[in-house]
């Protein structure tokens, strides 16, 4: 059965209409894209509408495999176990070669592990770290090289280089200390450090397939004899006629040519309330049939579905995702530089000032050491694990890191209505009597009649009457009224539970001041007859969750802008907005339009998250500087997102920006140490207390260097929220 509102019905169709001329014209995409490309020539789909068939689904994924989320995350992936299996062999052969460097052995007293050819030993294992270890880091170097940036991979490799040269050389006879075990744990430390990162920002989204599998793999094709033949939904053209069954999701555009029915749309439009549909009606691709059969006639397929609009959004917003130069790269920028020039000129001072060239390497090699990024290297990964682990205790699982971090610096949250601000469930808001009947009886006898329908008004009904503790009776001969409500007996009344254009045909709608002004809030009106008498109306409407106010006031109270966007009606949009005190809303919003309005709110210099949960705040999400995701929300949504909110609760996004901010603040503690330690380093390490006596050996040098990264390392392991 269907429930109506006036005011609702119309401004629904208004979206629908206007949605269907701005996809017949081919307008613009949010991005200028410019006319959608059709393939005259050829029917077949350019995105195959098959989604869970194996060649089909293939094909989906050869298309999008150009798609730079998808690649990213494929290069992630063969990252992440590039980093971890050299850190693995490295680590293993890293033990003995610390356990039989001369300066570990007298530290720790291990004298006795000296044997006859141990430094060739040392040699051998010390090389194959170097080599296999050290490869990421020195084709990273190449790389940084060519394109005349010189960061992280080029000072590692400086570092491990010399450090290897060098120590070969003492090998070989030059006279000097081995740095064979700092080489061996600076590799280690830099390979789990990448691996971190790595993990830290895989799974890169997979929306595309996602949102394909909305579609049917079938179709129930109608022939011109009357007979229905089950066709893969791929194979659909334009002009086919396909039948719709209860519960089922359409195959593809069309217009309704026979059959009337209610329409879950909320997938895709957002509109939280069935959308009643008869001959005429176009409707969209993988929305969910109600209770009617239906036929509908195709009048799009493959890239000229609203479906697949939709997935070019997705697409081109996440292409378009600017990226932030990540901080510990700056830094190893400039540590490169400082590392490479002091070294220099420490040699040809020293040689200038008439030292031997062994003196002078020593010094340059110390200095080497010292600006090693053993801390820097591990700076951000360990926060961000840390930072992982407390963020999944809290509920709030990371995708994108960068986006994350750009959490610290938002200005705007923009909430998608139905499900996220509110519950997506209906329940009653008011009761009205309007006879002797009192309010309580009114509720009770509706419930007890619509406890027998699975539509979602009707479960409202229940719902409200459940939370008022109202014992509902027995029902029988229930009856649905096609588009209009249900009718049936509770106890000895016969009741119905109708639409206002039941009551309207049958001139009994009643004039009500409270009803007038329920309906102008975009509440859906319902009313109850009993034994042939109108004795009473209920106001339903979708719950607004306790938590939101709560999350609203929080957001405000730090200084950030709170939004609403929703494919809901302005009545609606416009009550929640002004129950919850947001900033501003936007309502009737498609998809492709929230897209737009995320850009239109960027473009007043605002940086802007994007909190939703279904099909239809996609290309928002991706939009976006940091999509939000609710986490019992569609697939689609969650892979779409940069941070997921396992739990319906908007007040974890206030959660997300609070651990944001202090994570970038241990991020900082951690960069400044890493890197300012090195200002009284560097000059000790080059020698220049020399002529007061005091000299930074290397083996000192590399004392300090571990040092850092031992504070570095706890620094990371105090970050609260």
């Amino acid at each position: 059965m269907v429930y109506e509102n006036g005011d609702k019905e119309m401004e629904h169709e208004h979206s629908i209409s206007h949605h269907q001329k701005d996809t017949d014209n081919h307008t613009k995409t949010p991005q200028g894209r410019g006319e959608h490309e059709h393939h005259s020539n050829n029917d077949q789909p350019r995105i195959m509408t098959g989604a869970h068939d194996s060649m089909q689904h293939e094909q989906m994924k050869q298309e999008h495999s150009g798609h730079e989320g998808h690649k990213g995350a494929s290069h992630h992936e063969r990252m992440a176990r590039d980093f971890r299996n050299r850190f693995v062999v490295s680590m293993i052969l890293t033990i003995p070669v610390v356990l039989l460097s001369p300066l570990i052995r007298e530290i720790l007293g291990l004298t006795f592990l000296s044997f006859p050819g141990d430094l060739l030993v040392l040699f051998i294992l010390s090389t194959i770290i170097y080599i296999y270890g050290g490869y990421p880091f020195l084709k990273g170097m190449v790389d940084e090289l060519r394109k005349r940036l010189p960061g992280m991979m080029t000072l590692v490799s400086v570092a491990i280089t010399v450090a290897y040269t060098y120590s070969s050389g003492v090998v070989l006879g030059l006279e000097g200390a081995l740095f064979f075990w700092e080489l061996a744990t600076l590799i280690d430390i830099m390979l789990v450090g990448h691996w971190i990162e790595m993990r830290s920002v895989m799974g890169a989204s997979r929306a595309l397939e996602e949102l394909v599998k909305l579609l049917p793999s079938t179709a129930h094709l109608v022939m011109d004899d009357g007979t229905v033949v089950e066709v893969p939904a791929a194979g659909l053209k334009r002009h086919d006629r396909v039948l719709v069954k209860p519960g089922e999701r359409v195959p593809s555009d069309g217009t309704i040519v026979e059959g009337r029915t209610n329409m879950n749309e909320a997938m895709i439009t957002g509109e939280s309330s069935p959308v009643d549909k008869q001959p005429g009606d176009p409707v969209i691709g993988s929305s969910i049939n109600g209770e009617g059969s239906i036929t509908v006639e195709i009048t799009k397929i493959g890239s000229e579905t609203y479906l697949a609009q939709v997935i070019d959004l997705v697409r081109e917003a996440q292409a378009s995702r600017s990226r932030t130069q990540d901080l510990a790269s700056r830094a190893a920028f400039f540590l490169t530089v400082i590392s490479l020039s002091i070294g220099s000129l420490t040699l040809m001072g020293w040689l200038a000032l008439g030292q031997e060239l062994q003196f002078g390497m020593e010094r340059a090699v110390t200095v080497m050491v010292i600006t090693c990024p053993h801390a820097l290297g591990l700076a951000v990964p360990l926060v961000v694990a840390v930072s992982t682990s407390i963020s999944a205790q809290k509920g709030l699982l990371i995708r994108d890191r960068a986006a994350f971090e750009r959490g610290r610096g938002l200005q705007a949250v923009v909430f998608d209505k139905t499900g996220t601000l509110t519950e997506g469930k209906f329940s009653v808001t008011e009761v009205v009597s309007l006879s002797d009947v009192n309010e309580t009886t009114v509720l009770q006898l509706s419930a007890s009649l619509e406890a027998q329908s699975e539509h979602s008004i009707a479960q409202g009904v229940v719902r409200g009457a459940k939370e008022r503790k109202i014992e509902l009776q027995q029902a029988h001969d229930f009856r649905a009224i096609t588009g209009q409500g249900a009718t049936g007996k509770v106890g000895a009344h016969e009741v119905s539970v109708v639409s206002p254009s039941y009551l309207k045909e049958r001139g009994m709608y009643p004039e009500h001041e409270i009803l007038s002004a329920l309906a102008e809030t975009g509440q859906t009106i319902v009313y109850v007859i009993v034994d042939n008498r109108l004795v009473g109306a209920l106001a339903l409407a979708d719950v607004i969750r306790a938590e939101s106010r709560e999350a609203v006031a929080q957001l405000k109270s730090m200084g950030i802008k709170v939004m609403m966007l929703t494919g809901d009606n302005r009545h609606v949009a416009k009550w929640v907005a002004q129950e919850l005190g947001l900033d501003d809303y936007f309502a009737e919003v498609l998809p492709h339009e929230k897209s737009m309005k995320i850009q239109e709110i960027q473009a007043r210099g605002l940086t802007v998250a994007m909190v939703g949960d279904g099909v239809n705040d996609a290309p928002a999400l991706a939009q976006a500087d940091a999509g939000i995701a609710i986490g019992a929300g569609t697939d689609v949504a969650i892979e779409t997102a940069d941070i997921i909110l396992v739990r319906d609760d908007p007040r974890d996004v206030v959660s997300m920006l609070g651990l944001s901010r202090a994570t970038y603040s241990k991020m900082i503690q951690n960069l400044i140490w890493a890197t300012g330690y090195n200002a009284v380093a560097i000059p000790l390490a080059a020698g220049v207390l020399y002529s007061a006596g005091i000299l930074l050996s290397p083996a000192m040098g590399a004392v300090l260097m571990s040092l850092s990264t031992v504070i570095v390392a706890i620094n990371a392991k105090l970050l609260s929220y």
